[in-house]
């Protein structure tokens, strides 16, 4: 008999997935799960090597290994429009970014991804990329334009147009280009461990659904409680917080495919299975 443990669960340690975790504070649901906070890279890399059996992770690493996983229904971090936190700072617009450098100051993959597709497919350029530290001051040293993700690019959409860059949101990008919502990362669960503990993951799931819940039904106070240690005031946090979608419905899904099926062609990703990806049904 296999036995009994706490799950091992995932936490991105980034200002988009607090809400989340204020929840899991709020609800007491710590206690029950053993809590790995670390960058979205490392947890992903986790996941599939088997050191955690829940948590969140970047779409493109889910679509690699979604044979491995499955979805935890209705929760994920992404946007339908502005994110505001995935973005390209530009010394000129897009579409004569053609041959010039674009500097890539993260490893998300997912966001990486989502700049080649615009910037091939909406803006029909080709521009070289190389990688740097997320500092925009480097980066535009030798760049005339770059991708930054996370907290670097929420600071950087307020500090570029005083210095005269343009900074085009991915989120909102996406949305005008397909009609859909993006989806970042999503949370999942190793196939073998829902196999071998349905309840715990659906416990677990359902944790996570309540703190989603609790989260927005209180984004102000969040805001508050995270203003004092983050360089941004109360404000700006809960523009931020409302800004994202923590949703996986119908439409998100359709976002979701819609990424997988340009990925395919542009990255040479697996594609899903026909009828689309696959969901924990504990």
């Amino acid at each position: 008999m296999t036995e009994l443990r706490r799950p091992r669960v995932g936490h991105i340690q980034f200002l988009n997935c607090l809400p989340i975790y204020w929840g899991l504070m709020r609800s007491g649901a710590l206690i029950d799960v053993d809590l790995h906070k670390d960058s979205p890279e490392r947890l992903s890399a986790a996941l599939v090597g088997g050191d955690l059996d829940i948590g969140p992770i970047s779409l493109v690493e889910y679509l690699k290994h979604a044979d491995e996983l499955l979805l935890l229904s209705d929760l994920a971090v992404g946007s339908d429009g502005p994110v505001l936190s995935v973005n390209v700072v530009s010394t000129r617009p897009l579409a004569e970014l053609d041959g010039a450098k674009v500097a890539l100051g993260s490893t998300s993959r997912t966001g990486v991804l989502l700049a080649r597709m615009l910037l091939a497919d909406r803006y029909g350029v080709d521009p070289e990329y190389f990688s740097c530290p997320p500092d925009l001051t480097t980066m535009l040293l030798e760049a005339e334009a770059g991708v930054l993700i996370g907290d670097v690019a929420l600071r950087a959409l307020y500090e570029a147009p005083g210095r005269g860059l343009s900074v085009t949101d991915l989120g909102q990008a996406w949305r005008e280009w397909t009609g859909l919502p993006m989806v970042f990362a999503v949370w999942a669960v190793r196939r073998d461990f829902a196999a071998e503990h349905p309840g715990l993951v659906k416990d677990v799931h359902e944790a996570f659904l309540r703190s989603r819940d609790l989260c927005l039904a209180e984004l102000d106070e969040a805001a508050e409680a995270a203003a004092r240690w983050e360089p941004f005031d109360a404000a700006t946090l809960a523009s931020y917080f409302r800004a994202l979608d923590f949703s996986l419905g119908e439409r998100q899904v359709a976002g979701l495919r819609e990424f997988a099926r340009r990925a395919v062609t542009l990255d040479g990703l697996p594609p899903l299975p026909a009828d689309g990806p696959a969901f924990f049904a504990g």
